[in-house]
């Protein structure tokens, strides 16, 4: 993969570049299964069809992006609808009886909050410098160590360290102060 930005990736996706897709979703496939997996807990089969209709829906839909920064969420966005929509298709399939509630049911909406505010830190990641934005998502989504990221951007593996401590009290600070959104009725969840 090119470590070129994602905005650079969108424009040459719109501009009808066949690598860029390839790279696109080679960028995306891990994240998107890792929502709808591991956030929604769908089933592999179910989670690999989310998997085709986020690329095949961002494929369609690219040039409804409003900025090319913001493709990563943007792509969570679609992740988490077709997740949604996956999960009404199977309460049409087999309808819920009245009876007490299902600790499951319970479980998948713990499972939907942590969706939920894993994609608020996300935004608020969108909100920081592209360098700490790089130096989050390699420390921790990308699981790299600090000379591993120090090679990558030249610096020493001690200014890796400061750098994340110094991004993470930024992103601290736009998190703290980010309205509070209001608690999220099942109703409004499942919109």
């Amino acid at each position: 993969m090119s470590g070129e930005t994602d905005a650079a990736l969108a424009a040459r996706c719109r501009a009808g570049d066949q690598d860029a897709w390839r790279e696109l979703v080679e960028r995306f496939s891990r994240y998107v299964y890792a929502i709808a997996a591991q956030g929604f807990r769908l089933a592999p089969d179910e989670a690999e069809d989310v998997f085709q209709d986020v690329f095949a829906r961002a494929y369609e839909r690219l040039d409804t992006l409003r900025s090319d920064d913001a493709l990563r969420p943007w792509i969570g966005q679609l992740t988490r609808r077709c997740c949604i929509d996956r999960l009404r298709s199977r309460s049409r399939e087999h309808p819920a009886e009245f009876e007490t509630p299902d600790p499951e049911e319970a479980a998948d909406e713990e499972a939907l909050d942590k969706v939920e505010e894993a994609l608020a830190v996300h935004e608020a990641l969108g909100e920081l410098s592209p360098d700490c934005q790089e130096v989050l998502d390699r420390f921790f989504c990308r699981d790299e160590s600090y000379k591993t990221i120090g090679d990558e951007l030249g610096l020493p593996g001690g200014t890796i360290a400061s750098r994340i401590s110094r991004c993470l009290t930024k992103l601290r600070e736009v998190w703290e102060g980010r309205p509070e959104a209001p608690p999220a009725s099942r109703e409004q969840v499942t919109r």
